[in-house]
């Protein structure tokens, strides 16, 4: 990685998978029935890659798994979207990212992918609750993702599900991931075609540097 230049990028990172809830890789076990299909969207809220800058701009992965990962389990098919408003040198920077190539955390995951499904271009919006009460990606005709708070009877009203720690944690060790049910998860992309919605969803913040 030699010719990779020290970056950073902190922000927002969310999934809706196929998962019952609580999804099962977020305590480092094997998903629901050994398998996982999964939307990842991240939005980074500000970062730079070699000075050139990232702030604002959105990823989402479209993935599928077998077995546990965090026993090393390189079974994963993923592809990439990185957000089209980005020009030349913030899409290159974007993709090396997001795809493991520039080191940092998203690495770890890289390495673990037998099916390189590519990089795409595309239009993707992201947006997140303040209060965490929801979150919200979407590609026109290709993603529509939401997760909505997860609360039951015991929940104090106003307050999130929350795990500190996670063991399993896909942005890497530390941060608090909020618990949700993913109210919309729908895919039709990278040969993928699925609707999980009603299953697991999660959110954790990021940050990271590479390489």
């Amino acid at each position: 990685m030699s010719d990779i230049p020290s970056w950073w990028a902190k922000g927002d990172w969310f999934d809706v998978c196929s998962c019952n809830i609580a999804c099962p890789c977020e305590f480092a076990q094997a998903p629901t029935n050994n398998h996982c299909e999964a939307l990842l969207a991240w939005h980074i809220d500000d970062g730079e890659y070699g000075g050139v800058s990232l702030k604002g701009f959105n990823a989402v992965a479209v993935a599928s798994f077998d077995d546990n990962i965090w026993e090393g389990a390189k079974t994963i098919a993923m592809g990439v979207f990185v957000d089209e408003r980005a020009d030349d040198a913030q899409r290159a920077a974007l993709a090396q990212i997001f795809s493991g190539h520039a080191g940092g955390f998203m690495a770890n995951i890289g390495a673990l992918v037998c099916d390189d499904l590519g990089v795409q271009y595309a239009p993707i919006s992201f947006e997140l609750a303040d209060d965490l009460a929801y979150w919200r990606a979407n590609i026109p005709g290709m993603v529509e993702a939401e997760g909505q708070a997860l609360g039951g009877p015991t929940t104090p009203p106003g307050k999130r599900v929350q795990l500190v720690n996670p063991p399993g944690s896909e942005v890497g060790p530390g941060g608090v991931a909020t618990w949700a049910t993913a109210t919309r998860n729908k895919v039709e992309a990278f040969g993928h075609n699925w609707d999980w919605s009603g299953q697991s969803s999660k959110h954790i913040p990021f940050d990271w540097v590479g390489p």
